[in-house]
């Protein structure tokens, strides 16, 4: 249930109004879910396999190999709790997770959508929309890209299989281990992505059924798999906004390329503090 976050070289300067008070030497919020309350399954969607969320603590570690301090958020009705809890932080990651209900993009459900939390919408939305308008530092991965598309008024394919019939398979997480990279994303040159990864084509890992469809006005288009579906965007207008379809946090262990996400995250959060 928790987005997280990141800051370095010194304490929060004012007391959390939460049960815990958090000290983190250089915030970046990881916003990885480690328990969903209000988590269903949409009724109008058919039945699938999908497995329920967990924990995944590759985004903490990929996060402190960059020197970061993670700090995982809540999801907190409270908007004003939220938003202080929010000031603190120097930058934010949006994780993978559960899909995005289409009434956020004004849709209803059109095919196939998978697990659900309102919770976990509202507050990554809202955690979103103030990243961008505060140029806070920002990295979205698998639903944290789609996530920061829907809260800029962008829209998703509910399901890549059925509404794009002429694409690949990308939802290669059951039966196969983490790190399974099927297919190679194409990068724009000259792009702040590209200059990140040093890499204008990557092989990647793919574990999602949903995808952008129309990109949100302030966003840019910066990687594609060779099928067409949109696998980065970033913002030319802000200091530090990119997402990734894919998760480099499972492959950053052991790919130089993928940790450099993060590196580049904390230190666009460093600069900031």
């Amino acid at each position: 249930d928790y987005p997280g976050a990141t800051r370095s070289n010194y304490l929060h300067k004012q007391p959390l109004d939460l049960p815990h008070q958090v000290a983190c030497p250089s915030r970046i919020l990881d916003a990885s879910p480690h328990h969903w309350p209000n988590l269903y399954r949409h009724p109008a969607r058919p039945a699938t396999s999908s497995p329920a969320p967990r924990s995944n603590r590759s985004y903490v570690q990929a996060l402190i190999r960059a020197g970061a301090t993670p700090v995982l958020i809540p999801h907190l009705a409270d908007r004003d709790r939220l938003r202080r809890l929010y000031n603190l932080l120097d930058g934010l990651l949006l994780p993978g997770g559960a899909d995005v209900d289409p009434v956020h993009y004004g849709e209803a459900i059109q095919c196939r959508v998978d697990l659900v939390s309102p919770d976990h919408d509202t507050t990554e939305l809202a955690l979103a929309r103030w990243a961008m308008a505060d140029n806070l530092p920002l990295l979205a991965i698998c639903r944290g890209i789609q996530v920061l598309n829907v809260a800029l008024g962008g829209t998703l394919y509910q399901d890549i299989k059925d509404q794009v019939p002429s694409a690949g398979k990308h939802d290669w997480g059951k039966g196969y281990p983490r790190d399974h990279r099927p297919h190679t994303v194409n990068i724009a040159t000259g792009t702040r992505l590209a200059r990140i990864v040093s890499a204008t084509t990557l092989a990647v890992n793919s574990m999602h059924h949903q995808a952008l469809k129309d990109v949100a006005g302030g966003l840019g288009i910066v990687a594609h798999s060779p099928d067409g579906i949109v696998e980065a965007v970033e913002s030319p207008g802000h200091p530090f906004a990119l997402g990734v379809q894919w998760h480099p946090e499972e492959l950053a262990a052991k790919d130089q390329a993928a940790q450099h996400l993060f590196d580049a995250l904390c230190q666009a959060a460093a600069q900031r503090a």
